[in-house]
């Protein structure tokens, strides 16, 4: 589920509380968190409803002008309904402070470089972790697909990959691609003092 950057800053503020979205099958239900640009967003409701019944104060709460607006922004189809979606904000992404936490110890970056180990292991094509971070360290704010290129590999499935290392605060996003966050750029010296060895 996306949202564009002035909604998203309407849910951290929490002036926007709603979204609507024309689904065949609702992408979200109760009780999931996203992860976006502004921190986490909590989805409580998710109920169908019939277009007429939406009004120009939920379109409003939706980040939308007004229902006109809300309605024309919807994705048509066969089968697809509108679907009213209650949310809020859900505080700070807590991957944001780790990627700045550079206060680690030599054991607590051989414990991350041990994580990457054992998801190299579990990989069936074989180890990738160090080749994505060192693209991502040598080519900061390159697309995805240049970098996916470089590697040999599909985008999509590289960039499932960069967001694996986003979970250990390895990795940020940019506007276009990716950078090394100071925690990644830690382990990534460590990762080569450790090959100097």
């Amino acid at each position: 589920m996306q949202f564009t950057g002035d909604v998203l800053d309407g849910i951290a503020s929490g002036e926007v509380d709603l979204a609507f979205r024309s689904w065949r099958t609702p992408s979200v239900r109760p009780g999931t968190v996203l992860r976006t640009a502004v921190g986490m967003v909590e989805i409580i409701e998710v109920t169908p409803v019939d277009p007429s019944t939406v009004t120009d104060r939920e379109a409003r709460r939706a980040g939308h002008p007004g229902r006109e607006a809300l309605l024309a922004a919807q994705r048509q189809g066969e089968g697809r309904r509108l679907h009213r979606v209650v949310l809020r904000f859900g505080g700070a992404d807590p991957r944001a402070a780790m990627r700045e936490d550079t206060a680690l110890t030599a054991e607590e970056l051989d414990g991350i470089v041990a994580a990457l180990d054992r998801m190299d292991a579990r990989s069936r094509r074989g180890p990738w972790t160090r080749v994505t971070l060192g693209l991502v360290h040598d080519h900061p704010g390159t697309r995805a697909a240049e970098l996916a290129a470089c590697a040999g590999r599909d985008t999509l499935p590289f960039k499932a990959d960069v967001r694996r290392l986003k979970e250990y605060g390895l990795t940020e996003s940019l506007d276009v691609g990716y950078r090394l966050s100071p925690r990644g750029a830690l382990v990534w010296q460590h990762i080569e003092r450790i090959r100097e060895r």
